[in-house]
Parts: structure tokens; C-alpha cells; sequence
């Protein structure tokens, strides 16, 4: 007898909103002054033809998803393109379930052929990357989600377990062969945090082009009230954590810069850092070097680093570096690499001991890789995608609810802090950052809790 929890999704509506960033974000060779963010609504119905509405929202990143030399204007146009077709073939999917079951149908069955689609007469090396293709379709899969929590009067992470699923885990996922681990009779409620905490320590991003001190300042600084130097930063937030973007090609303005950097986390109480090279990489030496020049010359600058953050290429299965001696030294953690549970599994046998999750490659992958990641002893992570509007709430949720290595990577109030006013006036909490950490004490309704009727923010027309 067909589960009375499942749901069929019957409509999808899709709405481009641009956001301007008040300071520039590099990302590895290029560096991001805007962004698209596709918001999408989805329309569900079970079976006793109840409907319900979900809402999903993700920054199309094109410098992060798609790294080329093809013109960034030429890559945009086929991010949204690929949108719109998402968006209409969502709302062809009939596919009754719960939303894992159809996300992973979806990913699965649906976008390799429409990936597959959109490279047709483009060479290899243009071609649109597995990872744009996810995160475009991570809106609708977050939307999904939301709707069976509106649905069914619930919050989304009460509804990964029986009565509302209909498999365990062992229908998604596989264990290593070297590890004592069964999915059998387990759901994803069995990995998550329960109580759900309502505070997360933040991170903040120290970007490459980030001024460090006066020295650094060009006169083209916002004078938006907004602080500039990170020192300021640090005492208005309370920050404890930091994170640094490095080049990986320049290993001594890395260390330069991990220097500096450090200096000004002590002199403002910081507790932790972490590095992040952006998939630039390509020799592990090179980040060991770093850090054993670190070790011997700032002993509390490298005591502070909690973890290293992919510094290899990210397509992993073409770059099979083994890198036993970095985790040696540190956690290293996937994140680019990290596009699914499989992939997490062949990071695991190369050396990776971490993994560092985000909504932007869809709440279904998120959630399976944390399951396997966590029954194989692997620490986690949530980074950020500079998420502002309702990107920002399940990015949060999926940190409070994993159980994280320490807290939320979240950066969106420093590049466009403006642009969530309207989701902040409802959630104070969740868009500054106070003693070094975010509240979402905001988050109760069902579904994400997102709280829109409540929200004053007026959208475009739908595209679609």
C-alpha cells in the first residue's frame, strides 16, 4: 500500500534576483562583484490532494562552479538558461515519494541527460561542470524539502526517518569495503544532532583581496558603516574563527599572509583559523611546506589552524593525489571534491579525513554524504556559498543539525549585507553576527521556516 506521506510535485516557478557585493570576493583566479541568485517555488500534492507551497534559493557562484577562461558573461547566461530547463522539466517529474527519494531520482536519471544537453558542440574543456549542473538544481531541491515539511505541518528535519520515508539508507548508499558499516534500518535522523542547537559559532572569510591593515587601503573602500579592516570586523562581531582564502600558486605570499593574518586573530582573541586554497594545488609539498615552516616559525598561529580545506583539484577522479601526508599534519577536508557520497568515499581511500558540506549541491547529496561521511568516522563541516536571503536558512540548518567540527561558515553580511534586510527584519539572528556567533532561536515553523508571509521582500516576475 503506497505511503500516505509521499507527495508528487506538480508546479515549479523560477525568479532571478541580482545582488551587487560591496567589497570584491576572490575565488582562486578570478574574482566575484556580483551574483545571480535563482529563488524557486514548487508546488507538491499527496494523494488525498492536499497541496502545499516550498520555497529554495541558491547563488548561481559562476567563478566558484564553474572556474574557465570562457568570458564569466558567457557562463552566466548558461547557468540561467540551464535554470529555466530545470525548471520546467522539475515540474514534468512525476515521481511520487519523499523528497530524498525523488532528489535522488532527479539527480540520478534527470541531469546527467540535461547536462549532457547543454555540452552538446562545446569542447571538454568548456563544457559546463557536474558541479554548476548541481548547484543549479540544488534551488528546486531545496524547495522540495520546504514543501513536504509545509505539507505535512512539520519542520524538515523531523520528517528523515519512518513513518514519512519509505527506505532506509541502504537504498542510497554503500558502505567501504574496509569499514564494519550497515545502512540497513537507518535514516538520516540516526546522524543528525538532536536537540537541534540554536546558536552556531561563525566564521568569517577573509577574502585575498581583503585589506589587513591602513597599509592596504586604496581610498576605494564603501563608506557604507560597514567595517573594512579586519581588526574591526573581529571587535564588532566578536569573531572567533577565521577562515583565509590563499592562492596555492605562491607559496610565499601564502605563508605572508597566514602570518598576518594570524598576528591580527591573537591580537583579537581569536581561537581558530582555517586555509582554504581553492582547488589551486597540485602537489601536496606544497601546502606541507606551508604548514612545517609554520609549525617551527608560529607555533600558535599553526596550533590555531583546525583544519585545511581543499587545496587539490576538484575533480577528483582525474586527480587521484594521495594525500595521507596533509591529514597527517592537519584535517583535510573535501569540499569542492565532495559532490556526493561516492566521491566522499574515494576522498576517504586517497586521505581525506573531512567533509564540508553545502546546500548549494542539493539538501538530498548534503544529507547522504553526511550519513555515509559520519558512519565512516568523518568530521564535518558546512561552508558557506556567500549565502544571503533565504539561501542562508537551510545553509545554517544543515550546520546545526550535522553536528559540525566547530560551528557555520557564514559571509554573506560582509559582502552584501544589504541585500538580506528584509529576511533579517524576521530572523535577526541568522544575518549578524554577535559574540562570535548566529542565533537561529527564529527557526521554528514547519518546513525550513522561513517565515515569508512575514517577509516584506517584493520579487521579479517568474521567468518560468
Amino acid at each position: 500500500m503506497p505511503n500516505p506521506n509521499n507527495i508528487r510535485l506538480t508546479a515549479a516557478s523560477l525568479y532571478f534576483l541580482p545582488v551587487e557585493t560591496r567589497v570584491p570576493l576572490k575565488f582562486g583566479t578570478e574574482t566575484l562583484t556580483s551574483v545571480t541568485c535563482a529563488r524557486v517555488r514548487v508546488t507538491v500534492t499527496n494523494a488525498q490532494g492536499h497541496t502545499a507551497e516550498g520555497w529554495g534559493e541558491t547563488p548561481l557562484s559562476v567563478q566558484w562552479v564553474w572556474p574557465s577562461d570562457l568570458a564569466y558573461t558567457e557562463r552566466h547566461d548558461v547557468l540561467q538558461r540551464f535554470c529555466v530547463q530545470l525548471a520546467r522539466t522539475w515540474a514534468a517529474f512525476d515521481i511520487e515519494g519523499h523528497p530524498i527519494e525523488i532528489g535522488h531520482a532527479f539527480q540520478k536519471e534527470v541531469l546527467p541527460r540535461l547536462l549532457s544537453d547543454v555540452n552538446v558542440g562545446r569542447g571538454t574543456a568548456d563544457s559546463m561542470p557536474w558541479l554548476a549542473a548541481l548547484v543549479c538544481c540544488s534551488a528546486f531541491d531545496i524547495a522540495l524539502h520546504d514543501a513536504y515539511g509545509q505539507l505535512h505541518r512539520q519542520p524538515t528535519y523531523a520528517t528523515y526517518r519512518p513513518p514519512f520515508m519509505n527506505y532506509d539508507l541502504s537504498r542510497y548508499l554503500e558502505p567501504a569495503r574496509d569499514a564494519m558499516v550497515s545502512f540497513v534500518g537507518r535514516y538520516p535522523q540516526d546522524f543528525l544532532v538532536s536537540p537541534r542547537p540554536d546558536s552556531l559559532p561563525a566564521w568569517h572569510l577573509v577574502g585575498g583581496l581583503d585589506p589587513l591593515s591602513p597599509d592596504d587601503l586604496t581610498g576605494q573602500e564603501p563608506d557604507d558603516g560597514y567595517p573594512v579592516l579586519l581588526s574591526d570586523w573581529i571587535a564588532r562581531d566578536g569573531l572567533k574563527c577565521l577562515k583565509i582564502k590563499l592562492r596555492g600558486t605562491d607559496a610565499a605570499w601564502d605563508y605572508t599572509r597566514l602570518v598576518r593574518v594570524g598576528g591580527i586573530a591573537i591580537s583579537g582573541e581569536v581561537d581558530w583559523l582555517t586555509t582554504d586554497f581553492n582547488c589551486t594545488v597540485t602537489d601536496p609539498a606544497y601546502v606541507n611546506a606551508i604548514l612545517d615552516r609554520l609549525l617551527v616559525e608560529h607555533p600558535r598561529i599553526y596550533g590555531m589552524i583546525l583544519y585545511v580545506e581543499q587545496p587539490f583539484p576538484y575533480d577528483l577522479e582525474h586527480n587521484r593525489i594521495d594525500v595521507h601526508c596533509v591529514s597527517a599534519r592537519k584535517p583535510l577536508f573535501m569540499d569542492e571534491s565532495a559532490h556526493d557520497w561516492e566521491l566522499v568515499r574515494l576522498g576517504r581511500a586517497l586521505g581525506w579525513t573531512g567533509v564540508a558540506l553545502k546546500t548549494c549541491k542539493t539538501q538530498t547529496g548534503a544529507l547522504l554524504s553526511l550519513c555515509w561521511a559520519k558512519a565512516h568516522g568523518m568530521t564535518l563541516m558546512v561552508q558557506d556559498l556567500t549565502n544571503p536571503m533565504l539561501a542562508q536558512i537551510p545553509h545554517v540548518l544543515l550546520a546545526a543539525y550535522a553536528g559540525t567540527i566547530m560551528g557555520v561558515e557564514t559571509n554573506a553580511m560582509q559582502f552584501y549585507p544589504d541585500a538580506s534586510l528584509p529576511e533579517e527584519a524576521v530572523h535577526p539572528g541568522l544575518y549578524r553576527r554577535r559574540n562570535g556567533q548566529i542565533s537561529l532561536a527564529s527557526l521554528r515553523d514547519p518546513g525550513f521556516g522561513y517565515r515569508l508571509s512575514e517577509t516584506t521582500r517584493q520579487l521579479p516576475p517568474p521567468v518560468v
